[in-house]
């Protein structure tokens, strides 16, 4: 590739039109195609993308500019809403809910597996305050500076056997071949569990669920509990299941019992969907640069994360977490009694023992990336958002922070789930896999060539023209 910066082309590519011309493109270069009369023999060999068309990938990823603060502090007609809800303070290319920012990308490619690590606000200001403020003013060593800063080599090719329940159907021969590289979000649990858990227990007086786990019938463990469960017995009240903190937050009025939150429905309090929207710029802009893209099936966890248990599958090299508790012949719902796979030592870690010491500290490391000396809401970190810089100081003096009993209430909640089943979250993994992963590649054009018509692939066919190819 000769190119020295991304081609106008591409840059200028409208939206609708990559909305429009998107499809799953699933041939790429050097594949054959078995299909009676649309068969296919390949003679070229696999093409894998260039360090700058992978790089523009990498970086779709990353952060893009700082967060709006466009929301009310005040409630009508008196009371304060919580003005501090959102965990990071830079957003990225998709949307994430409070700015968690669940996703972590892993990409594999022929030179191995790598995560994308997604630097600091400090880090990120760094390496991107010597270069052009707009992505079209960059040239192509900018472009792969910042991918090269950010990857972190984890493992060779991930390859796993080429059968159910590894690989679904036509997956078993098209995906994650040589020359492909495979975009894989993978979500964390952990961290937006517990500042979802913190929001809602921030709600005003009233309105503040009770939180139950739905797994596990209610179990009376003080005085006031037996008293509960012995009015459950004659039908007086309704308590099928196991209220955390038992009544008492409901006695004090803490709590709305008619405003049950059970743990079982949340699963990963809605983060997951983030991933989605990732692909799907992705996509759209893998239709832009004239490249393949195809979202499908990934293999599965625990596949995933650690393999078949051979040498040759080591999968994604997770710890994975076995609970002790014997749960004997009626254990609850899985994931909880499955094995946890909680990260990868020193690389890519949940908020989970055996990377915090208890779950305490967990909910305080939330609490720190908020309000600590780099933390979210810290003047100089919602200045960068704000077009007077002077209005961050008033911001933040007015917003509400969560309160003792809030975070007391927070930290009771993950300690429950933490002894009850011996592991974090339980209802759901610490790394969830949203099941699909990207695969970008150059297509096989003689195949499309024969079988589909022109206006299908066109941009795929000028993919050469607009990038300089020789």
């Amino acid at each position: 590739m000769t190119a020295s910066r991304i081609p106008d082309e591409v840059l200028q590519c409208p939206l609708l039109a990559a909305i429009a011309g998107r499809r799953s493109r699933r041939v790429a270069r050097g594949v054959s195609v078995a299909a009676g009369a649309l068969s296919h023999t390949s003679t070229n060999a696999p093409a894998p993308l260039d360090p700058l068309e992978e790089a523009v990938l990498i970086v779709a990823t990353l952060i893009t500019g700082a967060v709006t603060h466009d929301g009310p502090l005040d409630i009508p007609g008196g009371g304060r809403e919580l003005g501090t809800p959102f965990l990071n303070i830079v957003g990225r290319s998709a949307s994430s809910p409070d700015n968690i920012q669940a996703v972590h990308f892993v990409v594999v490619n022929d030179e191995g597996t790598w995560l994308i690590r997604r630097p600091s606000p400090a880090d990120m200001v760094a390496l991107l305050g010597g270069l052009p403020a707009r992505w079209e003013q960059w040239e192509a060593s900018h472009w792969l500076a910042v991918a090269r800063a950010v990857k972190y080599r984890i493992g060779d090719r991930l390859t796993l056997p080429r059968r159910f329940p590894y690989y679904l159907g036509w997956n078993k021969q098209l995906s994650n071949v040589p020359g492909t590289t495979m975009f894989l979000p993978l979500v964390d649990c952990t961290h937006g569990y517990i500042n979802a858990l913190l929001n809602l227990a921030m709600e005003p007086d009233g309105q503040r669920p009770l939180f139950i786990d739905d797994w596990r019938p209610f179990d009376a463990e003080s005085v006031a509990d037996f008293a509960a469960k012995a009015m459950a017995l004659v039908g007086k009240i309704e308590l099928p299941y196991q209220l955390i903190g038992g009544v008492s937050h409901v006695r004090s009025k803490y709590v709305n019992p008619d405003i049950a939150a059970p743990l079982g429905l949340f699963r990963t309090f809605i983060a997951d969907h983030e991933a989605h929207f990732h692909l799907q710029n992705l996509m759209l802009l893998t239709q832009a640069m004239g490249l393949a893209g195809w979202v499908h099936f990934c293999p599965p966890s625990p596949y995933l994360f650690e393999g078949d248990g051979t040498p040759e599958h080591p999968g994604l090299g997770f710890t994975m977490q076995k609970p002790e508790k014997d749960w004997g012949r009626h254990p609850p719902p899985p994931p909880s009694w499955m094995p946890n796979p909680v990260g990868i030592p020193g690389v890519l870690e949940a908020l989970t023992p055996p990377f915090v010491p208890d779950m305490n500290t967990a909910v305080d490391k939330v609490l720190a990336m908020k309000f600590g000396a780099q933390g979210a809401y810290r003047d100089a970190s919602l200045a960068m958002g704000l077009r007077n810089p002077g209005d961050a100081q008033p911001f933040l003096a007015h917003a509400a922070r969560y309160d003792d009993r809030a975070v007391a209430y927070v930290k009771e909640i993950c300690n429950y789930i933490w002894d009850t089943y011996g592991r974090f979250p339980a209802h759901v993994d610490a790394w969830f896999v949203p099941g699909s992963w990207l695969q970008v590649a150059h297509p096989e054009l003689e195949y499309y060539e024969r079988t589909v018509p022109a206006a299908m692939f066109e941009r795929q066919a000028r993919h050469a023209a607009m990038w300089g190819e020789t």
